[in-house]
């Protein structure tokens, strides 16, 4: 699947592979997580799943860090090696702000307002939909089959989707006299990092979207 851009070594075809499905496992315990902190504050099982999130991140970074070193060792086509590091690094900014997301919610010990409760779950929800669909976008892309440019509207559409839901959230965030002012700044911080998962998400599927308009030239 790889012939168009391996001379040789099937490591790094190998180890791409891996981190898509390492990256899988970053938003299912992500996921886990925040659905798990909305139902029941400060639960242990919070605690476990984000040092789960923690572990793939981690696991993912290790990967990135050998496929770079295979890349450089020759084992690409000189002209793809470039575009193939851009993406693999473009995409890994959005493990980063998953577990951020959960930093911010156990150190700063963080609990959604109630009324604010059913907005976050559908910026959560959305915002991982996009990271699915843009794994499968990147699967298409190195296997060089079609379907990608219909998987970049679907994130692109989900992308606007959760920056209404976030201004919605924000606004009414500030709208509300009940909550305390310094918690409002906390939220807004962390509701701002969420969406920037969907924004990231749209930036990599417009870049794979690109790299396969170069690959046909």
């Amino acid at each position: 699947m790889f012939q168009f851009f391996f001379k040789k070594d099937t490591r790094v075809e190998e180890l791409i592979f891996t981190y898509l499905e390492t990256f899988q496992l970053i938003q299912k315990n992500f996921y886990k997580a925040l659905t798990c902190c909305m139902a029941q504050p400060r639960c242990e099982e919070f605690d476990f799943l984000m040092s789960q999130t923690h572990k793939y991140e981690s696991i993912a970074d290790d990967i990135l860090d050998e496929v770079n070193s295979l890349m450089y060792g020759k084992a690409l086509i000189p002209d793809f090696r470039g575009d193939i590091m851009n993406l693999l690094i473009s995409l890994d900014k959005i493990p980063n702000l998953l577990e951020r997301a959960l930093f911010m919610i156990r150190y700063q010990r963080l609990v959604i307002p109630e009324p604010l409760v059913p907005d976050f779950q559908d910026l959560i929800r959305i915002s991982i939909e996009s990271c699915e669909l843009l794994s499968k976008q990147a699967e298409l892309f190195l296997k060089n089959e079609e379907g990608t440019r219909s998987l970049m509207s679907t994130i692109d559409s989900n992308e606007s989707h959760c920056d209404h839901i976030e201004r919605r959230i924000i606004s009414k965030l500030f709208e509300s006299s009940d909550i305390d002012p310094f918690l409002k700044l906390q939220i807004k911080e962390l509701v701002i990092n969420v969406g920037d998962i969907s924004d990231q998400a749209d930036r990599v599927s417009k870049l794979i979207n690109i790299l396969t308009l170069k690959r046909r030239v």
